[in-house]
Parts: C-alpha cells; structure tokens; sequence
C-alpha cells in the first residue's frame, strides 16, 4: 500500500497523537508538575484516582488524523463519540487546537493552564470524566452506550456539506439501541443530506470482559457490516507508524468515497427515487490501553480489560509511583511543549483553525443555528365548538392538518421533521402526507404508500432510534416532534433521561446557545388502548419526567382538540425544554371554542364555570361544597358525566369544576416554574373543600404535585390502578375506580353534609357497575347510555 503520509507529516502527527496521550493521563493522574519539571512525587498525583483510560488513546488517534482529513479538505466535519466515557481524550484534543480555551479562557495555553486542565478533571466542581456538554464540540454525552450512532445520523440530516465521524465502542456495539442504528442509512438521502462515517473502534474488551465484535473474525464482521449496507475498510495493528499510515490512507478513501456518492446525487438528472448508496465505514482494531503500561504487578495491562479505567489503581503501593512517572515520561513531553508549557508551534499547525476545528464546529452548538419555524395560524384549523360538548372530533388528527401546514410552510428551510415508530397514521397525524412522505432510500414496491427519498416524515420501528434521530437533530440546530403509543414512550425513557440532564448541565453554561425542546407526543393513549389490552396501557411515562429538574420539564394534558392545537404551538416556539403532551386520537365530546381553548392552556389551569353547579366562584360569595378536578381527555369526560349525575341526585350540592391542562401548575411555584402562586390555587381548589381529583396517570403523582398545598389532605385522586385488560372502553375506567359512578360516589363520601346517603349512593353505584359488567358481557360493548352520552346543558 502507498503511503499518505509524508515521513515529516507521521513525524508530526505522531508527534501531536503522543501529546494527547500525555494530557489524557495527566488529567487522570496529576494535580501539580504538569511538565514534570521535578522529579514526581505523591504530592503531585490526584487522591482519588478517576476516568478510563481504555479507549482514550484510539480516540486521540482518531483526532489527529480526523484533524488531518479536515485541513487537506477543509471539511466541515463533526465528531460523535460514543466511548464518551474517553472524555480525556476528547479534552485534551479540543485543547490542543484551541477550542477549549476560547470556551474557558482560565485554561490557558501554558504551564498555569495545562495544571487548571489537570486539577479540573473528576475533581469537586470540576469536569466530569465523560464527554459532556461541557465539552467543546460534544452534542453526545456518551455515559449510557447505545445512541452514538443514531445521534450522528440525526445530525446528518438536513445537513448536505456535514460529515459525521462517529466513534463506536465495541462494549457499544452490543447494545439494542445501537444494533438497530446500522439501518440508518436505509433513510440518508445523498443529495440532500449530509454523511456519516462509522468508526467501530474495536480494542477487544469491555469493563470486565471481551467484546463480541472483536472476537468473532473479520470475515464474519465484514459481513455482517456489509448486510448492514456498509463498505466496511480494516485498520488493525499495534505498530504505530503502520497504523497511522493504513488509517491516512482509509480515510482519504472513505472521503473519495462519499463525496462520489454525494457527486452521482446531486446531478440533475436523478431519478425522483435513487438508488440506496452503500456508504463507507472504517473498522479500526487497536489494542485497549495503547501505550500505556504493559505489565502491572505481574499481570498484563495493555491489550487487556484492567486498561479500561486506571491501570495503576493504587499509586502508593511499592514500585507504582515509578510505574506512573516512566508512564508519562515515555511520551516525552519537554519535545512536545515548550518551556511555558505551550505546544510546539510544528505540531499546533496540524489542526484546523476556526470554526474547522471539531471543538468549535458550529453544529455542535446548535443553538447558534437555529432559525425558528414559521409556524402557520393555528386558529385556521379550530374546530368549532357553538356550546360546550356539542360536537365531536379526533384531537391529533385536527393537529395532523396543522401539523401539514408546518411541514409545508418549512420545507424550503429543511428544518423541521416529523418522527414516530411506524404510527403516524396510527396516530391520525396521516394528514401531513399531503405535504410529505415517509423518507425511505431502500426498494420501493407498487403498493407502498407515501414513501420518499426526501420524505420529512422519520418511520422506523425503533423508538430508541426515532428519539435518537430527533436528539441529533435537536442538538444541531434544528425542530421536530416525536409521537408514539404512550405505553412505549418508556421504551426511551432513559435516553430522554439522558437528554435532560444535557439540557440542565448546558443551561449552566454560557457558550451553549438554547435548543429547539424536545417535544413528545403521547398518544394512542391508556384509557383508549381498551382493544390491544394491558400490554398497551401505562400512563407511567410523564411519572419517570416528572421526577427531572422543573427548569426542563413540562407536562401538558389538552383536553381537547382546540387546547392540542394551543399546546403543540406553544412547544414549537419554545426552547431548552422537553415538553410531553398526552392526547387521545379517538372521536370524543369538544368543550371549549378556540379563545376559551387559548385562555385556559395560557393559564394552565381554570375554573369551567359552565360545568359546575350552584358554584359562585367568580364573585367569590360562597365557596363550592366541593371540586371536582380532571385533567385528561377521558378523566375530563367522566367527570363531566359524574356532574350531570349528581345534578340529578343532589341538585342543591354546590359543584366546582377545575381543568388542569398544564400539570405542573399543580407543583409549588418554589418548585417549578409553571407553579401557581398559594393564593391562586387556593383560589381554585379552595382552602378546606374536598377535591375529587380525576387523573390520566397514576393517582401518586398529583399527591406528589401538591403536597406542599394547603388543602392537599383533602384531595381524593382517581386515575390508572394496573388494572387493563382487552375490554371496552368504558369498561377500562370501571376497571381503574375512576368511573363516572364511582366519581359520583366518592363526592357523596366525602361531602360532609351528604354523610347520611352514603349508603344508598354506594348501592345504587353497585347496581350500576354490576348492570354493566353483566351488558358488556353478553353483548361485547358499552351500555348505550355510555356509549350515546352527552354533555347537557343547564337549564
């Protein structure tokens, strides 16, 4: 194989790949003499010993020469690592070129900056360990493996002159969410899109363990690589100097390669739908530890799993502290840097400069890129409501029309994309097929539907790799929506986890601009979900959100379609949030016109004076002698159905009825910001009056809302009980107790003045629950009264 480097040039990058080394166990290992100036003592080393080391080196490798590929180029390229726990490395690369002090001007480039660079690393309010978003030109935290690669796709999208390098661990490759990422070039369009270059860094082992990837052969990897779409190129060795020319040379190929298919693309002469490109992808095989010490107390180090953290766990153990200092002193730091400690002017030329350099490559700050959408009215798509339950409508599905405006009205910017795991039509969101397709570059068959090359429309059926299209979006600088089944919306919970805490950790740091939120719809909700039975129905999704921190999190539940409409605008607009909106797709009972629709999600919450009874809270003459409290589509519906019966039953009793749209209004403004002030919940729910509370999640969550308020010991919550089955719909509410009767019932309970028919009430609700179990029986559907209701007004 001819050589692509010049023997000046691998003198120079190996040169530079030796200072990143040093850098990255100095940063592991040191608090003072960061040149080694005097001879190392204990003094000098950290006392408590943090990081990996394993992978570090193979990612400052891949630095230098990605740095290499940038500068011959001028390649406007970006790095995703999914080892991000070899945050070292990355540190220490952004550093060297840099990024990192024009990010923290503290870190100089000198003997004063290299120790702060040392001190700050897993050190009490410092940095930590991993790549995060405290480090320059991450979008990719990196802690939790898996989304590597769908995060790198996400941010190729839309992204036509954008070169994704992303780094693959082989610990990371054996996960499911990264198993599924492969198929991701099945939906990147060449010539609108930009590239991704898979980098599966194969350094044989895991924490404790071999990877399956290293030990199953190259021609069995090359094959499964290939039956993933890819061109897989090797570069294996331990040799240095032959592995720096093998990966210069695979790397200009692999760019050869891409821009060839870029090239074919973007001809004019297309066809509306190419061909599916086979991409290139680089499999480099180096060992774990590289360079690092080989043999510790007699047991192999380098080339083994006990590389992966520390290797010389316990400095002051005998002979260790020479083990560390011939360590560093093996990269030979005084040809590296200069007297000041500044790196030697030959070797800082190797990388790119500006916005060039990885560490500083806009899209890794989204937020600088982001141009709002142009979002059209979205009170031309209300649904018209003359009185309060007169008619009835999908909710998402009149969001889907609006939702095809927006893709509309985007298309030119590129900015916007809709994700989901096959159910958009599902979802009834199908209306923004007239504006778009389904992006899909594999084979297309005379009975597909709505599939496109340049579809804005992301279906696969993987939500871990929708979420992850959608946070690499996100994260570049751009907009979407996710929608999925709410009972598997906790199939991500954990990425979504992940994604908060880079939000939380970013808002703290002034350099990174505010992102386009993250923005979940939750549909095909638990209360409809009646057909497909308990493996569908869990409301627990907006529990595990609620528990992040209230400056990311927002909880909305429209009970309408005019109020979906509000919501979805709002989040749109919004910024550095993640936003879960739960809405029903099925037909159901309209309540409010789109002004009341838009002051009552403006307020979060209110008093439905049309629904309650006897009630004077506007005048606040004579409170209600109790309220009855919903949020959600189908616990609004019952409690509306239990006012009307208790009209019936007790006409005198005084009823107030509150909508919750915005849940977080519930917390205590000291603890979100959305909470109402005391005086206004007090307002609402009164200050000693019970509160039949019904709720679309788990009861426990509107107590653990409100148990700062002043009349939370009278609130009485109604919601999922794990209590699902295949049945009919009505019957799902008997089911979980938040049933029109048994909210009834829980009224007369808990009215002190109604003490006296509780009796008879908790009798004739009985009757009523036993009445229908015994119609859904032998007729397979609600009780016509169930099924025909409708919300009547008061004479």
């Amino acid at each position: 194989m001819s050589e692509s480097l010049s023997p000046d040039l691998l003198r120079r990058m190996h040169a530079a790949w030796r200072a990143a080394n040093y850098l990255s166990v100095g940063q592991i290992y040191l608090q003072e003499n960061p040149l080694l100036d005097v001879p190392l003592t204990l003094a000098h080393v950290k006392p408590r010993l943090l990081g990996h080391w394993g992978t570090t080196p193979g990612l400052n490798l891949l630095y230098v020469h990605l740095n290499r590929l940038i500068a011959a180029h001028d390649l406007n390229l970006m790095l995703v690592v999914g080892p991000g726990h070899g945050g070292p490395g990355i540190v220490a690369s952004t550093y060297l070129e840099g990024s990192y002090t024009e990010h923290y001007p503290a870190i100089e480039r000198n003997r004063s900056g290299l120790r702060r660079l040392f001190r700050q690393f897993s050190w009490p309010g410092g940095i930590p360990s991993h790549v995060a978003p405290e480090t320059p030109g991450s979008i990719h935290e990196g802690g939790e493996l898996g989304y590597s690669l769908a995060h790198a796709y996400g941010a190729a999208f839309d992204n036509p002159d954008l070169v994704v390098a992303c780094v693959i661990g082989d610990g990371e490759a054996e996960t499911g969410p990264l198993a599924a990422s492969w198929q991701s070039n099945q939906f990147l369009n060449p010539a609108h899109d930009g590239a991704v270059l898979p980098i599966l860094h194969l350094n044989g082992y895991k924490i404790a363990n071999p990877s399956l990837l290293a030990r199953i052969g190259r021609p069995e990897l090359f094959e499964l690589l290939h039956g993933h779409g890819y061109e897989p190129h090797f570069v294996e060795g331990d040799d240095p100097a032959l592995v720096h020319q093998c990966l210069a040379g695979t790397l200009d190929k692999a760019l050869d390669h891409i821009r060839c298919i870029q090239r074919d693309a973007r001809t004019p002469d297309q066809p509306a739908h190419p061909a599916r490109p086979r991409w290139p992808m680089i499999v480099l095989r180096t060992p774990k530890g590289w360079t690092g010490p080989k043999v510790v107390d007699g047991l192999p180090v380098e080339g083994t799993w006990r590389a992966h953290q520390v290797p010389i766990a316990n400095v002051r153990a005998p002979g260790h502290l020479q083990l560390l200092d011939d360590w560093l002193q093996s990269y030979d730091p005084r040809t590296l840097f200069d007297a000041d400690g500044r790196l030697h002017e030959e070797l800082a030329a190797l990388a790119p400069t500006g916005p060039r350099r990885m560490g500083s490559n806009p899209h890794t700050n989204g937020g600088q890129l982001l141009q709002a959408l142009s979002l059209p009215p979205f009170r031309d798509h209300a649904v018209a409501v003359p009185t309060p339950g007169g008619v009835q409508a999908e909710a998402t599905r009149v969001l889907g029309t609006w939702l095809r405006d927006v893709v509309a009205r985007n298309l030119d910017q590129r900015n916007f994309r809709l994700f989901g795991p096959d159910e958009t039509a599902s979802n009834r969101l199908d209306a923004v097929f007239e504006a778009t397709g389904k992006a899909w570059m594999a084979e297309v068959l005379p009975t597909d539907t709505h599939l496109s090359a340049d579809g804005r429309v992301m279906e696969v059926l993987s939500e871990h790799l929708c979420e992850g299209w959608l946070e690499g979006y996100l994260l570049t600088g751009r907009h979407g929506l996710f929608s999925c089944y709410e009972a598997f919306l906790p199939i991500v919970g954990s990425m979504v986890s992940q994604h908060a805490k880079w939000l939380q950790v970013s808002r703290q740091i002034p350099w990174r601009a505010p992102l386009a939120s993250l923005n979940l719809l939750l549909t095909s909700h638990v209360w409809r979900q009646d057909h497909n039975g308990l493996s569908h129905q869990d409301p627990g999704f907006i529990d595990q959100l609620a528990n992040k921190r209230a400056d990311v999190v927002r909880i909305y539940l429209p009970p309408d379609a005019n109020c979906l409409l509000c919501v979805v605008d709002h989040c749109l607009r919004s910024r550095h949030t993640i936003n879960a909106i739960v809405a029903g797709k099925q037909p159901e009972w309209q309540w409010l016109d789109m002004d009341a629709a838009v002051r009552h999600c403006s307020a979060g919450a209110g008093v439905w004076d049309w629904a309650g009874q006897g009630d004077d809270s506007d005048t606040g003459d004579e409170e209600p002698d109790v309220v009855m409290a919903c949020a959600g589509d189908v616990p609004t519906l019952e409690t509306l159905a239990a006012v009307l019966l208790l009209r019936q039953e007790v006409p005198d009793l005084r009823i107030r009825v509150v909508n919750v749209v915005d849940l977080m209004v519930l917390q205590a403004p000291s603890q979100h910001p959305h909470g109402l002030p005391d005086r206004d919940f007090d307002d609402l729910f009164t200050t000693d009056r019970p509160v039949v509370f019904a709720f679309h999640g788990y009861p426990a969550m509107v107590h653990k809302l409100t148990y700062r308020r002043r009349n939370h010991g009278n609130f009485h919550v109604r919601g999922f009980q794990e209590s699902g089955s295949t049945t009919t719909p009505f019957d799902m509410v008997v089911r979980n107790h938040l049933d029109r009767y048994q909210l009834a019932l829980d009224v007369v309970r808990h009215v002190p003045r109604l003490a006296g028919q509780l009796a008879q009430a908790t009798a004739r609700y009985g009757a009523r629950v036993e009445r229908h179990q015994q119609h859904i029986a032998e007729h397979g559907e609600d009780l016509p009264e169930i099924r025909d209701w409708h919300w009547e007004r008061r004479t």
